[in-house]
């Protein structure tokens, strides 16, 4: 059972709090080890790789038309997302924190279906996202990023961010982007590979 964030990005639903441990003896006691690893793994140490972008011309969203997957942001200050595309499925987890970027990987009616930077995914009704663009500082980084002054690794450094500080992007020419650092009056440029919520080589104007 994953554990809740202490930062308060992502908290379990109480009825999933109270399942939780059945669920995984159960699932123990079938002896689907791999998928206990994967139920009691933090979420820190399963963060997935960023994903290579997809091309204009590769798949499109069922309901959009849109390129899928893409990356949207969060706009609600609590979004339920649950394990199913309707309200009658249970709530898997409880998001808390609007401008945090999600990747959209389906599309079902009303219902996207996301995946955060811990890999967590679930399903939430697209009122709850927003087309804005963030990003975080990539979570499997072990060192502070850099945040420049330009497009360039001579530019000069204006802070030192840590993993998982949002920003908001401005634009992204594939190799950097144009942030401004969220809660902060601070903004700059970042390699575009240290973020998580643009692909590699995505252009954003």
């Amino acid at each position: 059972m994953r554990r809740a964030r202490k930062d308060g990005i992502r908290v379990p639903s109480p009825a999933r709090l109270a399942r939780g441990w059945k669920r995984t003896a159960a699932i123990c006691l079938a002896g689907m080890a791999l998928a206990c690893t994967s139920i009691a793994a933090n979420p820190l140490l399963s963060q997935p790789a960023p994903v290579a972008a997809k091309a204009d011309n590769g798949p499109k969203g069922r309901e959009t038309g849109l390129k899928v997957p893409r990356f949207v942001s969060l706009r609600s200050r609590e979004a339920r997302m649950r394990v199913g595309p309707s309200l009658d499925y249970g709530i898997a987890w409880i998001y808390r924190v609007p401008g945090l970027p999600l990747e959209i990987t389906a599309e079902y009616g009303n219902w996207r279906q996301v995946r955060d930077s811990d890999g967590v995914s679930g399903w939430m009704h697209r009122a709850l996202l927003s087309s804005n663009r963030t990003a975080i500082v990539g979570p499997w980084l072990s060192a502070h990023v850099p945040l420049r002054d330009g497009p360039s690794s001579s530019a000069r450094k204006l802070a030192s961010l840590t993993p998982r500080v949002r920003v908001a992007i401005s634009d992204c020419d594939g190799s950097w982007c144009k942030v401004d650092v969220t809660g902060h009056d601070l903004d700059g440029f970042i390699r575009q590979s240290a973020l998580w919520g643009v692909y590699p080589n995505e252009t954003i104007k």
